[in-house]
């Protein structure tokens, strides 16, 4: 969407809009945002709007912490449950210095550099979401409980499911705010549902996303539930998964369309780059310590495989024809920062196209249940938070998709984070206290 800020203001004023919410995402993936009235907004578009970036976790020390927004006229949207009179829209923005200069640690900037990396390369970057949540009773105070929503399974339907009219109201929702849910159901574990969303380039993707799980959280309020996007709420029940399936266009073309008739080189090596690098950039995709509970069941990997179809591997081709033929990465979940995420996924595969990289032989195997003889000789992804941070702190990619600044700052929070699990009790109530309520 190629929107001016004329367009823009118009549209405003079309729409009974008084109020505008300005939102970016901090350097954990939580969202953040600033209100202002509608007839501020073109000198917000002009001269941005500043905030405290030393109130910001990771982004400015308080000597210097002055940043600014402006808002991305492409990212309009009026929020939909916000009806009028005096109704109110959302930006989402770029964050600069006070010298005009972009903001290193704004997760859109890295996004959006890794993407004009690709397109320098002849290649657009296509990404299509498959998120996860779970659906939580409240309690009389409207806290949330630990007590699932329901006990339905894997495609189950009313009276199991319970998630019917939550799930079609998200997707109402999203279709007013110009996102196109393809598909939703019942997922595996009691009260967890999964929604996934057509294709669309990178920033956009990452943009709708924010904006999903905003919606899931707001209709769920609304219904007195609490929507939870922790990795793994329930022990011993499927974690939640957001799984990030990617193709690549090259003069408008999908070159992994033929993928299922023998790999296009390039194809083959974006897949073996995303492959090689996703142990150091673990820590970006699984960035909790709740995060590695997943790991190795449920159709979550353990392993740096990949396969047709196959739901035990770190990577799967997917069943399917045309346009649709992509690759699925497998071991992301929902708590992950967006465009941090989706920047180093892309740069992984540039990398593997650029070096020519050899796309290892598929494992057809079921992963969970495979003779060791198969797995000793896998690389293993990493278990624990403290060994992703050590992989992801020795990496020299990540550094020079992130910055070293950028990832300095990530390394010292989650470490203390690490710090904090390991010298806690009981690992449960430390899941419970950080991440339930939160995530």
């Amino acid at each position: 969407m190629n929107t001016t800020i004329s367009e823009v203001l118009d549209l405003v004023k079309e729409n009974d809009v008084k109020f505008i919410r300005l939102g970016f995402c901090d350097l954990l993936g939580f969202q953040k945002n600033i209100s202002l009235m509608a007839e501020e907004l073109p000198s917000a578009f002009e001269n941005g709007v500043s905030f405290d970036g030393h109130a910001i976790k990771g982004f400015r020390d308080v000597t210097r912490s002055d940043l600014l927004l402006f808002p991305d006229p492409a990212t309009l949207t009026v929020l939909p449950w916000r009806p009028g009179p005096g109704r109110v829209a959302r930006f989402y923005c770029d964050i600069k210095n006070p010298d005009g200069s972009a903001f290193s640690h704004d997760g859109r900037v890295v996004l959006k550099r890794v993407t004009e990396r690709a397109e320098r390369m002849g290649y657009v970057c296509k990404i299509g979401a498959e998120c996860e949540v779970y659906l939580f009773k409240t309690g009389e105070d409207g806290e949330p409980t630990p007590v699932a929503f329901d006990k339905g399974g894997y495609l189950d339907i009313s009276p199991l499911d319970k998630g019917e009219d939550i799930r079609r109201e998200i997707c109402l929702t999203l279709e007013e705010m110009g996102i196109k849910p393809e598909t939703s159901h019942h997922e595996q574990g009691p009260g967890q549902n999964e929604i996934d969303f057509k294709f669309g380039d990178a920033l956009t993707a990452a943009d709708n996303l924010l904006t999903f799980k905003s919606v899931v959280k707001s209709v769920a309020a609304r219904n007195g539930l609490f929507a939870s996007f922790m990795p793994k709420p329930i022990p011993n029940a499927a974690g939640s998964g957001m799984h990030v399936n990617l193709s690549l266009t090259q003069n408008g073309l999908n070159i992994f369309k033929n993928v299922n008739k023998g790999h296009k080189k390039a194809s083959e090596s974006f897949i073996a780059g995303v492959l090689a690098k996703t142990p150091e950039i673990t820590l970006f995709l699984n960035p909790l310590a709740n995060s590695y509970e997943r790991f190795g069941a449920f159709e979550a990997p353990k392993y740096v495989s990949w396969s047709h179809q196959n739901r035990s591997q770190l990577v799967r081709i997917p069943a399917a024809r045309g346009e649709k033929m992509r690759m699925e990465l497998r071991s992301p979940d929902p708590s992950m920062n967006p465009y941090l995420a989706f920047a180093l996924i892309i740069a992984a595969g540039l990398d593997g196209i650029e070096n020519d990289l050899v796309l290892p032989p598929a494992v057809d195997a079921d992963l969970y249940t495979v003779d060791e003889s198969v797995t000793k000789t896998l690389t293993q992804l990493p278990d624990s938070l403290d060994k992703a941070i050590v992989l992801a702190k020795n990496s020299d990619f990540v550094k020079r998709v992130v910055g070293e600044e950028l990832l300095t700052k990530y390394l010292d929070i989650k470490q203390t984070e690490a710090d904090d699990f390991a010298a806690a009790e009981n690992k449960e109530a430390f899941y419970t206290e950080r991440y339930f309520s939160l995530i």
